[in-house]
This record gives C-alpha cells, structure tokens and sequence, in this order.
C-alpha cells in the first residue's frame, strides 16, 4: 500500500471507530477498536499523513516517539499508599499518572477537544525494559494501570527490520489486537505532496528525470548509503531560503540530507543547470508570449533531459499563476459566507448594523483561533485566516448607518477583491495559453507535450482550473495524447 492510500484508510479507520448510535455509544466498542500499526520504511511520511487526518477529521493529535521515552515516563512513577482489606491495613504500590496520558488529557483541556489520535512512532524500536509496556499498550490500550480516554484512537509506526537493528518482532498475541499496514515509498503519490507542498521545483525536475533516485538505501564498501522522502522535503526547505538569500548549496550541502554520494553528485550538478535553464530561457517572458526565436533553435538541439527541464520550468509558472487564483477563490467563497450571515443577521433591528457586524467578526475570530490552538490548520492555512480576517476587519461598516447601506459598505471591499479575482483568472489563463503556444512550437505532439498535459491532469490546482475555466487546446491534447498513450501501452501488453 503506499502512503495515499494508507492515509485514506487510517481516516476512514478514524471515521468508522468515531460513529455513535442515537445514545452517544460508539458503534465499534472500545475494545474491538484494533490500534493501528503502520510499517514501513523511514522518511516516508507517516508523521505528517497523522498531522493531515487529525486537521481532516477535526480531532486532537498527540505524537510521540516512544525512544525518547523511559518505563517511568511511559508508565509513570511508583508511590506507596494505605489501604484496608479485612480489619487489616497493607501498604499498595501504585503509579502517578504516564506522561503519554497526561499529554491526552492536556490536549482535550486545551482544545476542547474530546476525541483524537494518540500517534506512537517507532513502537518496535523501544528498549529492552520497555517493551513489555508497549505490547501491553497495542493490547489493552493502558500504560500501566492507566487506560486511553474513550474517544482516542491508537495508531502506531514502525520500521521494519531491515533499516533498523533495534527493532523488535511482534509476537502473535500482539499482532492478533492490530491492523497491520505496509506501506511502501511511491514517487507517484510523493510528486502529489510535493507539489502541494511547495517542494523545490529543481528537485521535482530532477526527481521526473531520475525517479529511482527518490528512495534509495543501499549498503556497498562505503557503507550505509540512503536516500528518503524526508530529505528531499527538508533539503527543499533550505534551498528556498538560500534562494532568498542570494546562496548557492553545493555537493556537500546535498549530502548532508540526501546520504548517498552518487545521488548527492548528481543532484548539484542538476542544480546549477536547472538555474542556468531557469536565466537561460526565460520563462517569465515565455508565459507572457515573449519568446526569442533562438530559444526554439536551442531546444531543437537540446538533449532530453535539457527539454524535459524547460517543460518542468515552465509547469511551475503555470503552476504558481493556478494556485493564486485558487487561493483567491477560497477566500471569496469563506467572505461571501460571512456576507450572507451578515445580511441575514442585520433582520435583527434589537441591534444596531455595526454591532451586527462586529458580533459576527468575534465569533469568527473565536473559531479561527480555537481551530488553530486545535491543530487544524497548518502554517499556510493559518496565514490564509489571518489575511481573511484582516479584510473583514477592514470592510467594517460605519456607526450609524441604516442596514442596507451599512451592507452596501461592508460589501464595497469585496467587490473589489472580485475584480482582483478576475484579474487573476484572466492572468491564469493567459499564461497557460502561452504555454501551449511555446509548446506546440517547440515540441509539437512529442513526449514533452505528453508530459506537459500529464502534469496538469495530475495537478490538484490545475484540475480545480481547468474545472471551471475551459482550454481547448488542454483537452484537444488530453484526449488525443494520454488517451492514445495508453492505447498503445495496453496494445504492447497484449502483444507481449
């Protein structure tokens, strides 16, 4: 299974074990809500798939990785108190309460939140006097004589054997209590978060060039040499900010996140040609209908891997102008939201259309913010609230108007952000046309026009574009190019 699908199935897991009947009774009991165990290889994403389902399915996350812990944080610490049993008094060894449960009841103080993930990474890989706590946690859902809320879903991960010689095998009894799930990498699916992610576009182009490249761990006379999700995403946070500050990485710096010398080589090499592709060719220029006639010229005698760059250049200024208008789009819909509120609400003449308006601000400013105390919304999400809030705060009406026109004044600020709106679809559209235009010039129906159309079916933004702001030319080429690829594949497999 790779990391998509894993996901989906944890989610639908969460989902399932959270349904209750009329009374408030979770359908699943308790103790038929098996833990989950993912296994897989490290640096695959399991720790960010669990931040996603937690936001996606609006409940409360608590992570650890259980080797930073010991028996005593796990469990807790032993204490000595009286009691009776017969006419007889006896001292009783008892535990305060684990660090690990502490934490859950932390969180649902701070959030409000009643329900949630308990997410223990590298389960398998715990100390000698540990172990014994962990398999009775997958078992009996307690750390110590301590249990697990009601409401809280167990999911764990580990590495299997082979990438960690700490690791500890199951036995059946344990495994007979959990939903195991293998996860394998898969570049395909990765390419779908990196996008999304923002990831380094020299990296993805390399990354479409060298696939197998993506996730590599081999052992040779040089020693353990690897390559993981992980460090492609942390490497591509510290481009981005060398960018901005005018610095170049070199091989070195490659190989402090990508460990394996031949990949970390060519990556640098990669870079700098990406870079000098990125000045050489223009792309800005490109996607505003500027083209030189040289630059046909140089593509014409351009190798592959040179071409194939230039597409994937020019797919990230496509790109880029796609997710402006969506950003846009999410903010018109949430503020014509509050509008309609707004407009409804001022039928209340107990209230003045100021205090209306300024009443409907303070409760969405309290949801925006206890969903952020939550964890629901990561950094570029927070930010999209914080500016959203900014414009309503900005639209705000002036005292003593009568209603109709203090709507007129909240809503004047909006009609301005949908002519903005239009602007950047209009920009949007201009540009992909560009693109098509370079295309078919440059390569005509070759395999750069195939992956040029593949990559904007596969995109989330350009699929959300394309939704509603029709290209012929896009599904001209859909439909002949990747509709024929795929004929031909099917063809060849059954000649074979």
């Amino acid at each position: 299974m790779n990391i998509k699908e894993a996901k989906q199935e944890i989610k639908n897991t969460v989902q399932a074990y959270l349904c209750q009947d009329e009374r408030g009774n979770y359908l699943i009991p308790n103790l038929r809500q098996r833990p989950v165990l993912l296994m897989g290889p490290p640096g695959i994403g399991k720790t960010q798939i669990m931040e996603q389902i937690a936001r996606e399915c609006r409940v409360g996350l608590v992570a650890y990785t259980i080797t930073h812990h010991t028996r005593q944080s796990a469990v807790g610490l032993p204490f000595i108190r009286k009691a009776e049993y017969g006419d007889r008094e006896y001292s009783v060894t008892e535990y305060t309460m684990s660090e690990i449960i502490a934490s859950v009841y932390e969180k649902m103080k701070e959030t409000g939140l009643k329900e949630g993930i308990l997410f223990i990474d590298e389960i398998n890989c715990v100390s000698e006097t540990l172990a014994p706590t962990m398999l009775q946690f997958l078992q009996c859902k307690t750390f110590g004589n301590q249990k697990i809320p009601d409401g809280w879903i167990i999911v764990a991960a580990g590495n299997p054997p082979e990438y960690n010689k700490s690791v500890r095998d199951f036995d059946m009894v344990t495994l007979d209590r959990v939903r195991r799930i293998d996860i394998e990498a898969d570049y395909g699916v990765w390419k779908e978060y990196a996008r999304e992610r923002k990831i380094h576009g020299a990296l993805l182009s390399y990354l479409e060039l060298h696939p197998k490249n993506f996730y590599r761990i081999e052992t040779d006379v040089d020693g353990l040499q690897f390559v993981t999700a992980r460090g492609w995403e942390d490497f591509s946070s510290l481009m981005q900010v060398y960018d901005s500050m005018g610095l170049t990485v070199s091989e070195e710096i490659v190989y402090e996140f990508l460990r394996h010398r031949d990949v970390a080589e060519e990556v640098a090499a990669y870079i700098d040609l990406y870079r000098k592709y990125q000045d050489d060719y223009g792309i800005p220029q490109i996607l505003q209908g500027k083209v030189k006639t040289e630059i046909y010229t140089r593509l014409y005698h351009a190798a592959f891997d040179e071409r194939i760059s230039v597409v994937n250049l020019l797919l990230d200024g496509v790109l880029l102008e796609m997710k402006k208008v969506q950003q846009e789009k999410n903010m018109m819909d949430d503020w014509y939201g509050f509008l309609k509120e707004y407009r409804h609400r001022l039928d209340d003449l107990s209230q003045t259309p100021e205090e209306i308006y300024e009443g409907l601000l303070t409760e969405k400013e309290e949801e925006i913010a206890a969903a952020g105390k939550a964890g629901f919304y990561g950094k570029e999400e927070a930010l999209f609230r914080e500016r959203l809030l900014g414009h309503w705060k900005k639209a705000a009406p002036q005292a003593g108007l009568p209603p109709e026109k203090a709507f007129g004044q909240a809503k004047t600020e909006f009609d301005q952000q949908c002519a903005k709106l239009e602007q950047k679809e209009a920009e949007a559209k201009s540009a992909l046309e560009y693109a098509f235009d370079f295309m078919e010039h440059a390569f005509e129906t070759g395999q750069e026009m195939i992956v040029f159309v593949t990559e904007l079916t596969v995109s989330a933004e350009a699929a959300s574009f394309l939704a509603e702001h029709t290209c012929d030319r896009y599904l001209q080429y859909n439909q002949e190019l990747l509709i024929g690829t795929r004929k031909r594949e099917l063809l060849s497999e059954i000649n074979c």
